[in-house]
């Protein structure tokens, strides 16, 4: 009995630690882009500067100098960007994506995993506050983006990232002013 008590726990203790998938990375890049667009991935190493702009643009801390994005064409022009974001909500993390227009701006931003309880989730509906937003002093709660009542880290912790990712793609795309 020692043996399958253990075997439990261990199986148990294994599901706890796996993210909770809600879309799969390959779904929200199938979002990110028109149908027929080419997809090429990126990584791109910022330097001390790079990352200091970025953070002077987010008005919150880039803790990564490596990024892996992917841009899209199609005609020979940019689709769009998508950068993906993991997060610590409150305790557990969640990873987003964020779909770039061709403008910069945030077409929307879309949630991969979220290991928080399901209370604690951002609803379609404050995600749809982010779309078509600049990168702008607006881009946070108490600017233009309503705070969410019961998941309210959840929505600092997504503002933060949309403003994070917009201002990496200002920086890799030099278009900072």
């Amino acid at each position: 009995m020692p043996l399958f008590g253990l075997l439990s726990a261990l199986l148990l203790g294994a599901g706890e630690s796996q993210a909770r998938l809600l879309l799969s990375q390959k779904q929200a890049l199938g979002l990110a882009f028109p149908a027929g667009a080419a997809v090429e991935r990126r990584t791109a190493y910022l330097t001390d500067a790079q990352v200091a702009r970025a953070e002077s643009l987010a008005k919150t801390k880039v803790e990564s100098k490596v990024w892996t994005y992917y841009v899209g064409t199609s005609s020979g022009a940019a689709a769009g960007w998508a950068y993906f974001d993991r997060v610590i909500v409150r305790t557990m993390p969640a990873t987003v994506m964020a779909a770039v227009a061709p403008d910069g701006t945030l077409r929307f931003l879309e949630v991969l995993t979220f290991d928080e309880p399901d209370d604690y989730r951002a609803s379609a509906r404050w995600l749809a506050q982010l779309k078509a937003r600049p990168l702008d002093r607006d881009l946070r709660i108490g600017g233009l983006l309503r705070n969410q009542t019961g998941a309210t880290l959840t929505s600092s912790a997504f503002s933060d990232s949309a403003r994070r990712l917009l201002a990496v793609h200002a920086v890799l795309t030099g278009k900072t002013e």
